[in-house]
């Protein structure tokens, strides 16, 4: 029987299958020593983070959660996906070992650590030999829901995710996915585990696939506010409730973090597009790196796109490196603001530190003589109480596993917000919006 027969079960048979071990992972709380709030510490030049060891945080999540939509879930598993316990376990693995680098030192889990809500808690990430790259990391909680992968969707699929980063020589820098695999092939325990798998031995194509089967169990719903929609009042604040609506009317939110700007989204809170937002750009010669890009990128290569994002100043240009549209300059991909108060810090660059500077940062309208400015920023005079009423909201959607990690996070942001509000600014946010200018040319 071949592979594909012999695991290309339903989603129903997969949660079955997951069921017992899946529903305690999801109760499961974690250890105080599994989570981080904050800043990670400081490295030393030359040194990548320490690899994360996993624990009830990486485990697969259950199927069985408030919020979670079953519909939705299942159209977006592949067709024959071999989403079985042994696949799963075998991209668990995989997702932390260091061995799938260039010298052994970083792994999945370095830029995507479980006790950080699968982020690393950095502005940008560090990777092998200590280098930093242009980008913030992305939670994976619900990357399944993407239809894009990476702040500039230049890949579709978790697969192609997953392979990049190994051999971006600037993130875990494997010479090839062959060199990564040559690392792990000779262990009888890896090679047990394929065979398991998927019936052979080690090779990259399942090892990709492993990796991202695993990254498509890490569904995280169960939070307040989905008890709340799901009919208990008392699920969420007073505050929470009025940041719910000016979420969906005064401060704008929807019309990015919802599929449409006419119905409410209960579900991913993205709209799957790509909008410039005034973020890092006037600091940036833009059209000498765009049309930089252009000549550097007129082949088309996935490795050149994913190298111009990670290593230099093009990383700038977003959505760009990918369809060559002026008009995707400095675009990036709308997040899922799910477990959003524990992924800190924010923005594809890492540039705000807590969600009242993200607040802030809108409530102004931001990046106004920006000439690719997304056309729904605008001042939105946002009082204090209604700046509060909308944080209250987004720490609402924290997943129950994050509980205890959102309530020091919730406290350490608050406290910060006290003595510092870098991007609050209350006149221009009760101004007009003043005009665009136009791009120069190009």
């Amino acid at each position: 029987m071949s592979a594909n027969r012999r695991t290309a079960g339903s989603l129903t048979t997969f949660t079955a299958a997951l069921s017992v071990c899946l529903c305690a992972a999801l109760s499961a709380p974690a250890k105080a020593e599994d989570i981080g709030v904050g800043a990670p510490p400081a490295l030393a030049p030359g040194r990548a983070p320490p690899l994360p060891k996993p624990g009830p945080l990486a485990q697969p999540r259950s199927q069985d959660q408030i919020g979670l939509p079953a519909a939705l879930t299942k159209s977006v598993i592949p067709p024959g996906s071999p989403l079985t316990p042994t696949v799963v376990s075998l991209g668990e693995r995989l997702f932390f070992d260091g061995r799938l680098s260039g010298n052994g030192t970083v792994a999945c889990a370095t830029c995507h650590d479980p006790a950080r809500a699968f982020t690393d808690g950095r502005p940008v990430s560090i990777g092998i030999g200590g280098n930093a790259g242009q980008r913030n990391a992305p939670t994976l909680l619900n990357a399944l829901y993407n239809k894009t992968q990476f702040w500039d969707g230049r890949v579709e699929t978790l697969e192609q995710q997953a392979a990049l980063p190994i051999t971006n020589p600037l993130e875990m820098g494997s010479a090839s996915i062959g060199d990564a695999v040559s690392k792990i092939g000779g262990e009888a325990d890896y090679q047990t585990q394929f065979i398991a798998a998927f019936g052979r031995g080690v090779n990259g194509q399942d090892m990709l696939t492993a990796i991202a089967t695993y990254e498509r169990t890490l569904v995280s719903f169960d939070s307040p506010f989905d008890h709340f929609i799901a009919g208990d009042e008392n699920a969420i604040s007073d505050a929470a409730k009025r940041g719910w609506e000016s979420f969906n009317g005064k401060a704008r939110c929807n019309l990015c973090h919802a599929l449409t700007d006419t119905q409410r989204d209960v579900t991913v809170f993205t709209d799957n597009d790509f909008h410039n937002i005034g973020i890092g750009i006037i600091r940036h010669r833009v059209v000498p790196l765009a049309q930089q890009a252009e000549r550097d990128l007129a082949q088309g290569r996935l490795r050149d796109i994913d190298q111009a994002a990670i290593a230099g100043e093009t990383s700038v240009l977003g959505r760009f490196l990918v369809t060559k549209k002026q008009s995707d300059i400095a675009s990036f991909k709308t997040p899922d603001l799910r477990n959003v108060l524990v992924t800190a810090p924010y923005f594809h660059d890492g540039s705000q530190e807590t969600l009242w500077d993200v607040v802030d940062h809108y409530n102004k309208g931001d990046g106004l003589a920006n000439p690719w400015l997304d056309e729904d920023i605008q001042p939105l005079a946002l009082t204090e109480s209604e700046i509060d009423d909308l944080v209250t909201f987004l720490t609402s959607l924290t997943s129950a596993q994050y509980k205890d990690l959102g309530d020091k996070e919730y406290a350490r942001q608050l406290a910060l917000s006290k003595v510092s509000r870098p991007q609050r600014n209350t006149a221009q946010a009760f101004g007009p919006k003043p005009p665009r200018p136009k791009p120069p040319p190009f």
